[in-house]
């Protein structure tokens, strides 16, 4: 298939630019660089094509794919990032801002995406109307026999149900939302709005775009070298992602929040059984979980806007100041449920706490992360996910660092 033949929003419409730029997302896959690059390279011949490796890792996976490319007999590049900002989700993001290409074909560096499917989906790729070609294992033919055990395929499949449940209209065409195998035309993406935080890149895009999607089916096989990176952390990050995409900044307010009011409850109750007084408990259990939500909210709320306003310091007081005196106007108001109305010290914690919620967002939102360009603009909306998109800057140091 040669790009200069499709016309229309195909690959290869304009002549002057490449068809496709093939970017692989790596961290730790230096055994595997070698055969990907070969099967990669009979799998495009015909296609003005490259492949663009943009690596995180701590082992030899860049300097691999520098030495290969001299005799891969196509156009191979790298960039290693020392900063991988929003992980393997930057990562192809950076792939994007770095490629000319019209389309963009993102795949593993594991071999677990066969790069055999290449020319298949950019066959449907230009097709008319077509921003998105996903590699699906859920239609047809497709399969993720490769996931190792029955337990990561039934995660798998429960996560995908999970997310498309969550947007059923962005998804409806898209039967594996999951999948890192995927091309995209990258005149169809706005760059700005997208937030990469962790692997799951294709739900970033289909959730902040509305595209046309087009599916092959394809079969998920096994790991070539090396070991999985998939684990317990990731799962959780996904479920962080997911809610983010749906509910924004709030949602992980109130994650953080429910986190927080769950250990405190437990502070109180295990206090409480141990013989200390309701009031005592309620402090220590208080005065805990104030530090803990700050230290959480700065990680994972309102990462994007620490270096907007005040230094962390004066955020730490303000929240501090806050949550401790919304913490004594609650006391009293655990005290009357308690001593009055007889609730039990662990549901009315539980009350007020909820109660507590919504002024604590929005003071946190308005007053301690609130961006001193605001102040003087007050109608400025600030995006509400945890990090934008950095430029690709080519310094000369890091320009060396490309083949």
């Amino acid at each position: 298939m040669h790009g200069a033949e499709h016309t229309g929003s195909g690959v290869g419409a304009d002549p002057a630019r490449p068809s496709v730029t093939v970017v692989v997302p790596t961290f730790n896959e230096a055994p595997n660089m070698p055969e990907l690059v070969r099967r990669v390279g009979l799998a495009v011949r015909g296609i003005d094509a490259e492949l663009l490796v943009v690596d995180d890792s701590r082992d030899e996976t860049a300097e691999v794919v520098r030495a290969l490319a001299p005799t891969a007999g196509y156009p191979v590049r790298v960039i290693h990032r020392d900063d991988p900002v929003g992980g393997l989700g930057g990562a192809v993001v950076a792939g994007f801002a770095a490629s000319d290409a019209q389309w963009c074909l993102v795949m593993d560096g594991d071999l677990q995406h066969p790069p055999e499917l290449i020319p298949t989906m950019l066959e449907r790729a230009a097709e008319p109307g077509v921003d998105v070609v996903v590699a699906s294992r859920y239609i047809e033919d497709g399969s993720s026999e490769g996931l190792s055990g029955a337990v990561r395929r039934a995660v798998s499949s429960t996560s995908t149900a999970l997310t498309r449940g969550m947007f059923p209209v962005r998804l409806r065409d898209c039967s594996d939302p999951m999948t890192g195998f995927f091309a995209v035309r990258r005149d169809a993406l706005d760059m700005q709005a997208l937030r990469p935080r962790g692997f799951k890149i294709l739900l970033e895009i289909l959730a902040r775009h509305r595209l046309r999607v087009a599916e092959v089916p394809f079969v998920f096989g096994e790991r070539f070298a090396g070991e999985s990176k998939a684990n317990l952390a990731q799962g959780l990050h996904f479920l962080w992602q997911l809610a983010g995409l749906r509910f924004g900044r709030m949602s992980r307010f109130a994650i953080i929040g429910g986190i927080g009011a769950v250990a405190n409850v437990a502070i109180v109750a295990l206090l409480t059984t141990l013989g200390m007084a309701w009031l005592p408990a309620a402090v220590i259990a208080a005065e805990a979980t104030i530090i803990g939500n700050f230290l959480l909210q700065e990680r994972f709320v309102f990462r994007d806007l620490r270096h907007e306003g005040k230094g962390v310091w004066s955020r730490f007081v303000q929240s501090f100041t806050f949550n401790n005196v919304e913490t004594v106007l609650r006391l009293p108001v655990v005290g009357i449920l308690v001593e009055t109305v007889h609730v039990a010290a662990v549901l009315a914690t539980a009350i007020t706490l909820v109660v507590a919620f919504l002024a604590r967002f929005v003071f946190h939102s308005r007053i301690v992360y609130r961006p001193q360009a605001s102040r003087s603009r007050p109608h400025l909306t600030v995006p509400d996910a945890d990090t934008a998109p950095a430029a690709v800057e080519q310094s000369p140091a890091r320009a060396s660092e490309e083949v």
